[in-house]
C-alpha cells in the first residue's frame, strides 16, 4: 500500500508536468518501495496464503519504476548536455522496461513506455556518433539519482471506525449485573419520590393562587385590557397545540387501552385452552396422565398476567379522572385557544381596582408573586438534575468484588444514592418550607386586597373568568402533561405485553408438543398391552366329526352297467378296423378314480358297487392314472378325455382290458400302420406336411 501511494504521487506528477529530477526521484522511490513488498511477499510463510499473481505483479512494477527514473533522469542529463550518461541511462532503462514486461507477462503492458525509451535512445545515439562524440560510461558507474518519500506509514486508529463498539465492552459477571440491577431500582424509587413531591406541591400552589385569582386580580386593575399572565398562558396553550392537540391525545388512549386488553386477553384464552385440554387428558386417562398439571406450570404466568390486568384497570380509572377533569375545564380552554380578541371579548368589561393600583398591599402581592414564579424555575431545574444525574456503579462493584470476592450491594448502594441525591433532596425539602411560607404570605395579602376593593356585579364577575381561566391553563398544562405519560406508558406496557404473550405461546406449543407424544405413547401401550386368557372351551366343542367324503352333483340319467359298456351303433368302428387302444392309464397306477379326480367316491353317488374299491385297483379293472383328465362333451353324457390328434385319418383300435362300469369315448379315427400308439396325456406327433410315412418304432 506505501509504494502504491507512492506511485500516485509520481503519477500525479507526471500529469501536472513537474519537472524531470522530481518525477526521476518518485519513481526511485516507489522502486525501493516495491523492492521491499517483493522481499516480505517471497517469505515462505507469506507466500503460501497471497495470490499467485502477486510477486509477478511487485517484480513488474518494481523494474518499471527503475525504467521510469532512469528515463527521466536521463532527460535531465540531456538538458545538462552529459550526452554520454544521457545515452548510458537509457540504454539502461531500456533493458529494465524489458525485464519488467517478462517479470509481469500478461498482468501489465509496458509498450508504450518501452517505445519512448528506444526512440529516445535511437536519437541520442545518432546525434553523439555524429555530433558529440561524448564517452558512454557503464550502467555501474553511474550516479544514484536519489529520493522523494512523499508517502509515509500512519498509525492505525484503534478503533478503526468511530462508530465501532465493542460487544465485550460491558460484559460483566453475574453478580456484578444483579448489584447493578438492584442499584438501578434504589434509583429510581428516590427520583420517582423526589419528583413526585415537587410536582404535587406545585400543583397546589397553583391551584391556590388560581382561587386567589393571582396574579390576574393585581394585574388587570385599568379594566380594559386582557392581563399580562393570562396572555403569556393563552400564547403557551397556543403553542402546545390548543384544543385540538388535547382531543387527539385523548382520542388515541382508548385504541392504545384497547390493544393492550386484546394482546392480554388473548394471552389468557391461550393459559385457559392448555389448562382445558390438560384437564380433560388428566379426566381420560387418570393416573397415567403423568406430566405436571398447568395449574402448577402456569401459576407464574398467571400471576404476572393477573399483575398486567391491575396495571390496566388502574389506568382505565385513571383516564376516567382526567377525563372527567378535561370536561369540566374545556370550555376555558378553547377560550385560551382563541386570539388575543376573542380572549378580551370574553371577559367582563369593568373593575373595582383601579384605585389600587399602588397601594402597598398590590405592591406586596407583586413581590409574592415574583417568589413563587422563582420557586417554580427551581423546582425545574432540580427536577432535571434529579433526572439526569448518574454515577459509574459498573467500576465500583468490581472493584469491590475483585477486594473482597463479595458485593455488599446494600451498603454500596446507599453510600452512593447518599452521595449522588443527599443535596438534592435538602433543596427539595428547602423549596417546600419556602412554598409553605409564602402561600401563607399570599392569602393574608389577597385578603386585605380584597378588602380594600371596592364591591360590585361586573368586577365579581370578571374576576370569576378570570380565576376560572387560570385553572383551566393549569389544567390543561397537567392534562398535557399526564396524557403523555399515558401514551408512553401503553406503548411501554406494549412491549412488555407482547413479550409477556411470546412467553405463553411457547408454553402452550411446548405443552401442546408434549401432549401428543404422551397420548401416542399412552394409545401404544394400551395396544401392545396383552388381553386376559381365553376362557375353558367346552368338552363337546373338542371332538371331531366324522369326515364326509366330498358329493358330486346328481346326474339327470344314470346309464346301465351293459349300455355304459358298448357305444351306441352310430359310433361303432367301421368292420375290419382294429380296436382303439385303451386311453386309459395301467391298473398299477395307485389311487386313481377317474371319474372323482383320483379320490375315492362317495357312498351315495349312484354307482353299481356300494363300497370303494381297495387303493390302487379302479373298478371295472381299468388301470389308474395319478392325474385328473379334463372332462370332455361326450356325445354320451361320460367322463372321457379328448380324443388324441389324428393327422392321417386312421380309426383307432378297440379298447383293451376287461369292460368297466363306465363308458369309453372311442377314437374316430385309427392311428396310422406303423406308428406307435397315441396315448392320453401323450406328447402330439410331429407336423408331417409332405405325407411321409414316420419311421417305424
Amino acid at each position: 500500500m506505501l509504494a502504491q501511494a507512492q506511485e500516485s504521487f509520481m503519477r500525479k506528477a507526471r500529469q501536472d508536468n513537474m519537472k524531470n529530477n522530481v518525477i526521476a526521484k518518485l519513481s526511485h522511490t516507489a522502486c525501493d518501495l516495491y523492492a521491499e513488498a517483493l522481499k516480505h511477499c517471497q517469505v515462505p510463510h507469506v507466500k503460501e496464503v497471497i495470490p499467485k499473481e502477486w510477486i509477478p505483479t511487485l517484480a513488474g512494477k518494481q523494474a518499471y519504476m527503475q525504467c521510469l527514473a532512469e528515463f527521466y533522469q536521463s532527460m535531465v542529463c540531456k538538458d545538462k548536455k552529459s550526452y554520454g550518461e544521457e545515452i548510458a541511462r537509457l540504454a539502461h532503462a531500456l533493458d529494465l522496461c524489458k525485464a519488467a514486461t517478462t517479470r509481469a507477462g500478461q498482468t501489465m503492458n509496458f509498450k508504450d513506455i518501452l517505445g519512448k525509451v528506444q526512440r529516445a535512445l535511437e536519437s541520442a545515439k545518432k546525434d553523439n556518433d555524429f555530433i558529440y562524440h561524448d564517452v558512454v560510461p557503464k550502467a555501474e558507474g553511474l550516479s544514484a539519482i536519489g529520493s522523494a518519500p512523499l508517502a509515509k506509514p500512519t498509525e492505525i486508529p484503534r478503533p478503526m471506525n468511530a462508530k465501532f463498539q465493542d460487544m465485550f465492552e460491558k460484559l460483566i459477571p453475574l453478580s456484578v449485573h444483579n448489584s447493578m440491577s438492584a442499584f438501578e431500582s434504589r434509583k429510581v424509587g428516590i427520583v420517582s419520590r423526589e419528583i413526585g413531591k415537587l410536582r404535587e406541591n406545585t400543583q397546589l400552589m397553583n391551584s391556590v393562587l388560581s382561587s386567589l385569582n393571582l396574579p390576574a386580580s393585581i394585574e388587570d386593575l385599568g379594566g380594559d385590557a386582557v392581563p399580562a399572565s393570562l396572555l403569556e398562558k393563552s400564547r403557551e396553550i397556543q403553542a402546545k397545540g390548543g384544543l385540538q392537540a388535547i382531543d387527539k391525545l385523548f382520542a388515541d388512549l382508548p385504541e392504545l387501552l384497547q390493544r393492550n386488553t386484546e394482546i392480554l386477553d388473548e394471552s389468557f384464552r391461550q393459559l385457559d385452552e392448555e389448562a382445558k385440554s390438560d384437564q380433560e387428558m388428566r379426566e381420560r386417562f387418570k393416573e397415567r396422565w403423568s406430566r405436571l398439571p398447568s395449574q402448577q406450570l402456569t401459576s407464574t404466568l398467571r400471576t404476572e398476567g393477573g399483575k398486567y390486568r391491575a396495571i390496566l384497570n388502574n389506568a382505565t380509572e385513571a383516564d376516567g379522572k382526567v377525563r372527567e377533569k378535561y370536561n369540566s375545564s374545556r370550555d376555558h380552554i378553547a377560550l385560551l385557544s382563541n386570539p388575543e380578541g376573542q380572549l378580551a371579548a370574553a371577559l367582563p368589561p369593568s373593575s373595582a381596582g383601579a384605585a389600587l393600583a399602588k397601594t402597598p398591599v398590590v405592591q406586596e402581592l407583586r413581590d409574592l408573586m415574583k417568589k413563587v414564579e422563582a420557586i417554580k424555575n427551581e423546582r425545574e431545574v432540580m427536577e432535571s438534575e434529579i433526572k439526569n444525574t448518574s454515577c459509574d456503579m459498573r467500576t465500583k462493584f468490581l472493584s469491590a468484588l475483585a477486594a473482597d470476592g463479595v458485593i455488599n450491594e446494600e451498603a454500596i448502594s446507599n453510600q452512593n444514592l447518599d452521595a449522588m441525591y443527599g443535596p438534592l433532596i435538602h433543596q427539595v425539602g428547602d423549596s417546600l418550607r419556602r412554598q409553605e411560607g409564602l402561600l401563607n404570605s399570599v392569602q393574608d395579602a389577597n385578603t386585605r386586597f380584597s378588602a380594600a376593593k371596592q364591591t360590585n356585579t361586573s368586577a365579581q364577575q370578571r374576576e370569576d373568568v378570570q380565576r376560572n381561566l387560570a385553572g383551566a391553563y393549569d389544567n390543561y398544562m397537567e392534562l398535557t402533561a399526564n396524557l403523555q405519560e399515558g401514551t408512553k406508558f401503553y406503548n411501554d406496557l406494549t412491549q412488555l405485553l407482547v413479550k409477556f404473550q411470546c412467553k405463553v405461546s411457547d408454553l402452550c406449543f411446548a405443552r401442546r408438543t408434549e401432549k401428543e407424544e404422551l397420548l401416542r405413547d399412552l394409545t401404544q401401550s394400551i395396544a401392545n398391552q396383552p388381553s386376559g386368557p381365553p376362557p375353558t372351551t367346552p368338552p363337546h366343542h373338542t371332538q371331531v366329526p366324522p369326515a364326509r367324503p366330498p358329493t358330486l352333483p346328481q346326474r339327470s340319467q344314470q346309464p346301465s352297467a351293459a349300455a355304459s359298456s358298448a357305444p351306441p351303433a352310430s359310433s361303432a368302428p367301421p368292420p375290419g378296423s382294429a380296436p382303439p387302444p385303451s386311453s386309459v392309464p395301467p391298473a398299477s397306477a395307485p389311487g386313481y378314480y377317474p371319474p372323482y379326480g383320483g379320490q375315492a367316491p362317495p357312498p351315495n353317488a349312484g354307482m353299481p358297487y356300494q363300497n370303494p374299491p381297495p387303493r390302487g385297483q379302479a373298478p371295472g379293472g381299468y388301470p389308474t392314472q395319478q392325474y385328473q383328465p379334463m372332462p370332455s362333451y361326450a356325445p354320451y353324457g361320460g367322463y372321457a378325455p379328448m380324443p388324441a390328434y389324428n393327422p392321417y385319418g386312421n380309426p383307432p383300435p378297440q379298447a383293451q382290458g376287461p369292460p368297466g362300469p363306465y363308458p369309453q369315448q372311442q377314437y374316430q379315427y385309427p392311428p396310422q400302420q406303423g406308428y406307435p400308439q397315441q396315448q392320453y396325456g401323450q406328447q402330439q406327433p410331429a407336423y408331417n406336411p409332405y405325407q411321409q410315412p414316420p419311421p417305424r418304432s
